[in-house]
């Protein structure tokens, strides 16, 4: 019997362990996984701090065991330590000791790994990341122990959802940026509306500040962020500086590329340095690096929606390269799309912003607009900012960013005209839905469209 062995239990590796089990449910399907949970939403920690949802189990998708109930092996508490490629084996460690396993076909799942800058105090205990249920809940529990004062270090994603967590729970916040406005990923025209949003909320926003270290109390906990201009006293630090993909295992077989993520074909089949293919190995997830469709260039994108579908694409690939019959599914690549919240502020981006742009030698026009969330003479319409980025000579649609109160989900009709690569005037032409309570009769997308269209034609 054949065996396939997966590393890492969660988003892309249970999915491509799922679609090789579909397609062929008399090869062994073993998956590794070194923590103690399987197929749960990492997106969903901040919501669950919050108090908004239940968990850790309401953000389960699928319990280990109702993988194994479906016939795939799953083993928790197994950290894989090495992969030899030529032997095709992998060698893990679990509480029993070390173990050598055997396989025909490889996934490496193993997503990405917080960034923890050499700092003094960074490891204090309250200094904390918030990656995966066992990080929610100690964050949870930092809070019931009597944390008051929560400073945020960095403001992408996760640092805004859990600078609003934690105000939900009552506490005082301080967020502490390098950049000069949050977000970052965003244009400055979307960052100062957030920027207002988080100080309207009661937030203490830190704008180009550097954190220089934490300091610790007599118990050797945090009691205070160190910036090159301040220091802010905390019971609790969210360390949201980022993630890197965890490719260490394959870091002596495979391509690694931008943050040395893994480099792999369009079937999620592992690129060698030279471009031929690892014998029999995939990976999949936020530990790889993918194909960015505007500027064809490889990108570390690390989001569950990315890690789902590469993990199916990977587990088909690896079911049809022991004979299945499969269609030839392939990952097409990403248009960075994201949505998240600050409260009730709603933020949106897709497609490239000016320096993605101006590093891939792109010559562009930008404009920014104000409309609203519905038809303005509606009850309940509340101000929209949208920004966007157009390419000169071909006119096509490069990016969109937005910010509002409501009406964030729009950015889906620019991905979609971004992934089809249409231009401005096409979009400003589209057949897109129009009523009162939902839209001016020109979509918010098209209005920032005609801007775009003007600012071509000056």
């Amino acid at each position: 019997m054949s065996r396939v062995v997966v590393v890492g239990g969660d988003a892309a590796g249970m999915t491509g362990a799922s679609a090789v089990h579909r397609l062929l449910p008399d090869v062994e399907v073993v998956v590794l996984e070194r923590g103690h949970h399987t197929s749960y939403s990492a997106c969903g920690v901040p919501y669950w701090v919050a108090g908004e949802i239940d968990g850790p189990d309401g953000l389960v998708a699928r319990s280990p065991e109702e993988h194994r109930e479906r016939g795939i092996d799953v083993r928790l508490g197994s950290e894989v330590v090495a992969v030899d490629v030529d032997a095709h084996e992998v060698r893990y460690r679990d509480l029993a000791g070390e173990h050598t396993l055997g396989y025909d076909r490889l996934l490496v799942a193993t997503g990405a790994g917080s960034i923890r800058p050499d700092l003094p105090g960074v490891h204090a205990p309250g200094v904390m990341s918030v990656k995966d249920l066992v990080d929610g809940q100690q964050v949870i529990d930092r809070i019931h122990a009597g944390a008051r004062r929560a400073v945020v270090v960095g403001s992408g994603y996760i640092g805004i959802e859990m600078a609003e967590a934690c105000l939900a729970r009552g506490l005082d916040v301080t967020v502490v940026e390098r950049e000069s406005t949050p977000l970052p990923i965003v244009e400055d025209e979307i960052g100062e509306v957030i920027a207002d949003a988080m100080r309207e909320k009661g937030a203490h926003m830190v704008t180009e500040a550097a954190v220089t270290g934490f300091d610790v109390g007599d118990d050797g906990a945090v009691t205070a962020v160190r910036t090159d201009e301040d220091t802010f006293a905390a019971d609790l630090v969210v360390a949201a500086f980022g993630v890197v993909p965890r490719s260490e295992l394959l870091a002596d077989v495979a391509d690694l590329g931008t943050k040395d993520g893994i480099v792999t074909d369009d079937q999620q089949r592992v690129l060698a340095p030279d471009g031929s293919l690892v014998a029999d190995v995939w990976s999949a997830g936020d530990c790889v690096v993918t194909h960015d469709r505007l500027t064809s260039s490889l990108i570390h994108l690390p989001l569950g929606t990315h890690a789902n579908k590469q993990g199916m694409v990977a587990g088909e690939s690896i079911a049809a390269s022991l004979g299945a019959d499969w269609s030839g599914r392939t990952f097409p690549g990403v248009v960075q799309t994201a949505i998240t919240k600050f409260c009730d502020l709603e933020i949106a981006r897709a497609g490239l912003g000016r320096a993605q742009a101006a590093d891939a030698g792109l010559d562009t026009v930008s404009a920014d607009v104000e409309t609203t969330t519905v038809a303005g003479y509606y009850p309940g319409a509340e101000p929209m900012t949208l920004w966007g980025l157009a390419e000169r000579g071909t006119r096509r649609l490069l990016g969109v960013q937005l910010v509002g109160r409501g009406g964030a989900v729009r950015i889906d009709t620019a991905a979609m005209a971004l992934w089809s690569g249409m231009s401005v005037d096409e979009l400003v032409m589209t057949d897109l839905s129009y009523a009162p309570p939902f839209s001016s009769v020109w979509s918010q997308v098209q209005v920032l469209a005609r801007a775009l269209v003007k600012q071509l034609d000056q």
